[in-house]
């Protein structure tokens, strides 16, 4: 039975964990799956099937979730990084087309009595199986953007949630977004199971119903986003856990090619518009006038090299998949998209970070990255080579930059985090019946 404890030991519990969407939604799961099964525990991950090699070389056991086209259809979608359409479609594909897919893989894999659940923000059908069976759940949080407050209200796209905003007229564009937006993308899907389930029909989806009534465990510190007293109840924070490839292998070493192009000269700059970007075209245009203009080295990240210029400079490379945190400790700075893994890894490098937000939660982790002080934000239209390289050339010499950049590296503890998040996921299976 889970949940049994005696002095000094935890039964073993068997731990099922969605990871849904990119590399950054799927490398903290395997990271917590990693840590859960050295600690005893039986763990499943239920992923797209482009991630197997992610999940088993943690040796973690892939439960596979849909097919590589749909993930490759999705990558390649026009809509996926529009600040207002990309929210939309994700919703549409991912939480309400893999619903029942995932409903009946999560029942599939559940045994009554040993099984918790661990779900990514976009599965609410681990949710609903909580509703009906009881199964102990912890919703996971990797970004603050998830945690809805009044009082310190994370940014969002064409939504007004700054300080100055009055509660009444955030709480009214919460209401509109969940009645008029969400409820339409996802009710009929959601509500249909639901009777199908013999449950009562929900609305306002995304709001309270949302969150498990057992555990949210934020993946992020709480210098980074302090807890606010209207979050939902048994909400607690773990930290960033910065596990990548590098962190499943201790002896991985930078690629041949990596560790050679860092030898030859000064450390570059690193830019990278997310790891399923497949329009970025005009990013990386810039990032290479950038470089060109503060006679600085560059390497490039994608693993769609169709987005970059036809011919590439000496001084500036491409490379494929590296892990950031063998590679950011390398570099001089790190230019992203703003999402919370790139983000996270970019703070525990000590690199100062500049942020090209597009769309999902990368507003505001780059403002939450501009009050630590470790970086600047340009908009997806400021984003030129002149522009990037004013604001690198800025960053690079701004000592208040640099030692704000050093303390918040200090901060940053991966095994702290997973450690802390093991300990959530043991102590919700001891609290269950």
């Amino acid at each position: 039975m889970i949940g049994c404890r005696f002095p000094g030991r935890v039964f073993p519990m068997r731990l099922l964990l969605t990871a849904l969407g990119s590399y950054g939604d799927v490398h903290p799961m395997v990271g917590l799956g990693a840590a859960m099964q050295n600690r005893g525990h039986q763990v499943q991950v239920i992923a797209n099937p482009h991630f197997r090699a992610v999940v088993e070389s943690a040796q973690l056991e892939l439960v596979p979730l849909g097919t590589e086209q749909e993930y490759d259809n999705l990558a390649h979608h026009p809509d996926l990084w529009h600040c207002w359409r990309g929210p939309k479609l994700v919703l549409r594909t991912c939480m309400a087309g893999y619903l029942r897919e995932l409903y009946a893989l999560v029942a599939e894999h559940s045994v009554v009595g040993e099984t918790v659940l661990g779900a990514h923000p976009l599965d609410i059908a681990s949710r609903m199986f909580q509703e009906q069976h009881g199964t102990p759940l912890a919703s996971i949080h990797y970004a603050p953007i998830g945690l809805r407050s009044m009082r310190e209200s994370p940014r969002m796209f064409r939504m007004w949630l700054g300080e100055r905003v009055p509660d009444w007229l955030k709480q009214l564009q919460y209401w509109a977004g969940d009645r008029l937006l969400v409820d339409r993308w996802l009710g009929s899907e959601v509500n249909g199971l639901r009777a199908e389930l013999g449950l009562p029909p929900l609305s306002r989806i995304l709001h309270r119903w949302y969150y498990s009534p057992q555990q949210i465990i934020g993946l992020f510190p709480d210098w980074y986003a302090s807890p606010q007293p209207d979050w939902p109840a048994r909400t607690a924070l773990a930290g960033f856990p910065l596990w990548d490839h590098a962190t499943a292998s201790s002896a991985m070493e930078l690629p041949a090619e990596v560790a050679q192009f860092l030898s030859e000269g000064e450390a570059p700059i690193v830019f990278s518009p997310g790891s399923a970007m497949t329009e970025g075209q005009a990013f990386f245009a810039a990032a290479v006038e950038a470089c060109q203009r503060l006679r600085r080295r560059g390497i490039l990240l994608t693993r769609y090299p169709e987005q970059l210029p036809e011919t590439l400079p000496e001084t500036v490379r491409y490379f494929g998949f590296v892990p950031f945190s063998k590679l950011l400790p390398q570099a001089a700075a790190f230019v992203h998209h703003g999402g919370i893994g790139s983000s996270s890894q970019g703070l525990a490098s000590g690199r100062p970070q500049l942020v090209m937000p597009m769309a999902y939660d990368q507003l505001d982790n780059a403002v939450r990255l501009e009050r630590l002080k470790v970086g600047a934000t340009l908009s997806r239209r400021q984003f030129r080579g002149p522009a990037v390289a004013r604001q690198l050339a800025q960053l690079l010499a701004s000592r208040q930059t640099l030692d704000a950049c050093a303390h918040w590296a200090r901060r940053c503890d991966g095994h702290g985090a997973l450690a802390t998040a093991c300990g959530l996921l043991e102590r919700l299976s001891m609290e269950q019946p």
